[in-house]
């Protein structure tokens, strides 16, 4: 039986993650070295990765959209606030998250500022929270007293379901009572399906592959409640930011014309290049979910970042008491001035290289 674990406030879940800028402050000094570069003089720029998928920045590299930058694979990851804090810590030079998660690590006193959305929700791929067909659990007020599966706290699971809940009408009280539990995604369908958990949210391949089993329905979707949206974005520490603006921004134009080509490109021929970088990394892996590959889920071309996308999450926290009104804006949290679709390099709709798009 997977044991409930009640969320508290997200400021008290994350406190935790804010002791990372003690540690921040320790490194500052470390963070002044000259970083290594190659024989040819790129900088090099260390990553996590995810396991059996190809990153946007991984594409952007093997499409040779770089110029001044060699990723360095420093293993994998699957959690937005630890990528963070790996940046954070000098262990990484970047790092992607949640927004929400990127506030109140900003909030905590976290040095970083968000230069590219890296994540999102458009036509095709999204995050569903699924509840069994039998359940007889057709509402937000049905969830009262239940458990809600999710992959961690403090996050885009966590931050979806509570406002969902609070577009539902009900009071704080009420969502307060409506309990989340942290599971492993590989695990929250079978426990929803034995009855463990009452909801549980899933993405990508567990959702395809939950949905091809049958038996469960979408309750409500990140979609739902914002349209096509992007809800993360890489980050930098902003003394990176500060002593290697050339790399920065090498980065930035790179993956933001690798995520264009994933928007602009036939799935088929998308699938065949991910398999393809997979099997020359040799990592070892499993190119079996690229099966289940659909969109790059970046809604917006180019992975330019929408104020909105912060704000909405800022309003988020005041209205729950978590950051005092007024003090945090939108656009003090990120910069899109190294993307080349929001600079004027590129019109918006352009292609990875500034040529118009045919429609296919």
């Amino acid at each position: 039986m997977v044991s409930p674990f009640r969320s508290t406030r997200s400021l008290r879940i994350l406190a935790a993650a804010f002791a990372i800028t003690s540690a921040i402050g320790v490194l500052t000094g470390c963070g002044k070295s000259e970083p290594a570069t190659t024989a040819d003089g790129k900088t090099v720029v260390r990553y996590q990765g995810q396991t059996g998928q190809v990153t946007p920045f991984e594409l952007a590299a093997d499409l040779g959209y770089f110029n001044k930058i060699d990723l360095h694979w420093e293993g994998d990851t699957t959690s937005g606030p630890a990528n963070i804090q790996a940046a954070a810590t000098h262990q990484i030079e970047f790092g992607s998250a949640f927004n929400g998660a990127v506030i109140k690590l900003v909030a905590g006193g976290a040095p970083v500022t968000a230069v590219l959305s890296s994540y999102g929700a458009d036509d095709k791929s999204f995050t569903g929270y699924f509840v069994r067909d039998d359940s007889g659990i057709t509402s937000a007020r049905d969830l009262i007293g239940k458990k809600v599966g999710v992959n961690t706290l403090g996050a885009h699971h966590e931050f979806v379901t509570r406002e969902w809940l609070h577009q539902q009408g009900l009071s704080d009280a009420e969502i307060k009572q409506v309990q989340l539990v942290v599971l492993p995604p590989a695990n929250t369908e079978d426990a929803l399906r034995k009855g463990q958990i009452d909801a549980a949210a899933l993405g990508a391949v567990f959702r395809d592959n939950a949905v091809e089993r049958g038996g469960l329905h979408p309750l409500y979707t990140d979609k739902d409640l914002f349209g096509q949206f992007d809800y993360g974005t890489y980050v930098f520490r902003n003394d990176y930011l500060k002593q290697q603006p050339e790399a920065v921004a090498d980065f930035v134009q790179g993956t933001a014309r690798a995520t264009r080509w994933l928007q602009v490109t036939p799935r088929d021929e998308v699938v065949a290049r991910f398999e393809s970088i997979i099997t020359k990394r040799g990592r070892n892996e499993n190119t079996g979910l690229l099966k289940y590959y659909k969109s790059s889920g970046i809604p917006v071309p180019g992975a330019v970042i929408e104020e909105r996308e912060f704000q909405v999450w800022i309003d988020w926290l005041v209205r729950n008491g978590e950051l005092p009104a007024g003090k945090y804006a939108a656009k003090d949290l990120f910069t899109n001035k190294d993307n080349p679709y929001s600079n004027g390099k590129y019109p918006a709709a352009a292609g990875p290289s500034g040529e118009a798009v045919v429609a296919k």
